[in-house]
């Protein structure tokens, strides 16, 4: 695997990603009963933006640096709190400079009763990750295959929780072996929320993945995708997909009010957009 999330880090996908992911756990609070979140490609936990990875690509500076500081309108800056204030926890002096990663925003946002096991494979990022938990009440850092880490987890023991699928896409097969870790996973824990992230790179791609991942009868979805222009050849990601299969209930109107907020001050040119689609629309 050569794949090194500090060069993307922050950037518009995640972004995007985190947003949602902040709405999911802060749904999951509103219930007294603990949870687990299970993120299956944890990365390192956080990132330095001022590192020789995201100071390559500078792709932080078109993604999370328009938003950290930006004036909102009040109905986003509330929706949007739980997940910019993570950030700023990590950035006492208000610079931003350190950015978190899926397991850290999530162990960030969840209660001690609340169970994080964030994993990853790749030995260094690994290392990165363990560390950043080591004192964590509640956590567990693990070091296997996520097809495994699927296998092995579900279902949590306290049988409500949070499933997160961010794999790097560097296999041509990887919507394949996604959508079939999708379908493993809801045979295991049917009930259970998954977000998964996914790139629009080939629309053809993403949908087929899309419709083999909601293939199951009575399956609750909302698909989210969010462009910063029209794509064009040579150009790099332009288009990010999260899929969250049985999401919150209020999660659509949500995001209805968030994602037209960040379309906006994402967008590289012309063709920036949004869309939202779920089960019966």
């Amino acid at each position: 695997m050569n794949y090194r999330h500090g060069y993307h880090a922050g950037n518009f996908a995640d972004v995007v990603k985190h947003a949602i992911l902040a709405r999911i756990i802060t749904y999951l609070k509103q219930k007294p009963q603990p949870f687990r979140v299970i993120d299956t490609h944890a990365g390192q936990g956080r990132y330095d933006l001022t590192s020789p990875e995201a100071d390559k690509t500078g792709e932080w500076r078109d993604g999370i640096d328009r938003i950290y500081n930006a004036d909102l309108p009040a109905a986003v800056a509330d929706l949007l709190s739980p997940y910019l204030d993570s950030i700023r926890a990590l950035n006492d002096d208000g610079e931003l400079r350190f950015y978190p990663g899926s397991a850290l925003i999530a162990r960030m946002l969840m209660r001690r009763e609340d169970a994080l096991v964030a994993n990853e494979l790749e030995p260094s990022a690994f290392a990165s990750l363990k560390e950043e938990f080591n004192r964590s009440k509640n956590t567990t850092a693990l070091n296997i295959d996520a097809r495994f880490a699927v296998k092995s987890l579900l279902p949590p023991k306290e049988r409500r929780g949070l499933v997160v699928i961010d794999p790097p896409f560097e296999d041509r097969s990887e919507f394949t072996n996604l959508a079939a870790a999708v379908e493993d996973g809801l045979s295991r824990f049917a009930t259970g929320t998954y977000l998964i992230w996914y790139p629009v790179k080939d629309t053809a791609a993403a949908d087929g993945f899309v419709s083999a991942a909601t293939a199951r009868p009575g399956s609750k979805f909302l698909d989210v995708r969010l462009r910063v222009c029209a794509p064009f050849p040579g150009l790099g990601l332009t288009e990010t997909g999260v899929l969250v299969l049985n999401p919150p209930y209020i999660l659509r109107q949500e995001l209805e009010i968030i994602l037209p907020v960040l379309a906006a001050a994402l967008a590289e040119g012309d063709g920036s957009a949004f869309t939202l689609t779920d089960i019966g629309r």
